[in-house]
């Protein structure tokens, strides 16, 4: 793949900024260079942190991102930096999972797109969020997300 398709690319390659918010967070995105090729890509983000609305403490969650591209692919980079700018959001859980989804969603037209959310236990009882934009596409490998429920110790 030659460097023209990666030109526009502010993030990069070179330091970047942590952004203050997600609504700040620029998400960008490549050309997908199979497009012809139904594939299936994840990312796992196993220290998410967001903040609690009320009482500002923080909330930790393992993230499963899982799609299947088609036009585009999310730059990785700026999807880091994308979800880390969530350490100083307030938002509940859903609010949180659902959202990352929904702009994700809108930025890339996918396919198809799943997250999973495991967040840790708030108040004694651990939330897991799930959103799915539809059935998954035939003929496409789509693992399981690996994930178990919360147990405690032991």
């Amino acid at each position: 793949m030659s460097k023209e398709v990666y030109q526009g690319l502010s993030q990069l390659g070179g330091s970047a900024k942590l952004p203050e918010n997600p609504e700040d967070a620029v998400l960008e995105k490549v050309k997908n260079p199979r497009p012809g090729s139904a594939y299936f890509v994840r990312f796992t983000c196993p220290e998410f942190t967001s903040l609690c609305p009320v009482t500002g403490q923080p909330d930790f969650a393992h993230l499963v991102i899982d799609y299947v591209p088609a036009e585009y692919l999310v730059e990785s980079k700026s999807l880091k930096l994308f979800l880390h700018s969530f350490r100083n959001h307030a938002g509940f859980h859903e609010d949180c999972t659902v959202g990352i989804a929904e702009r994700l969603v809108e930025e890339l037209k996918p396919v198809w797109l799943r997250i999973g959310g495991y967040w840790y236990p708030r108040g004694g009882i651990p939330i897991d969020v799930f959103f799915q934009t539809g059935e998954p596409p035939k003929g496409v490998w789509v693992p399981d997300q690996g994930v178990p429920t919360y147990r405690g110790r032991g």
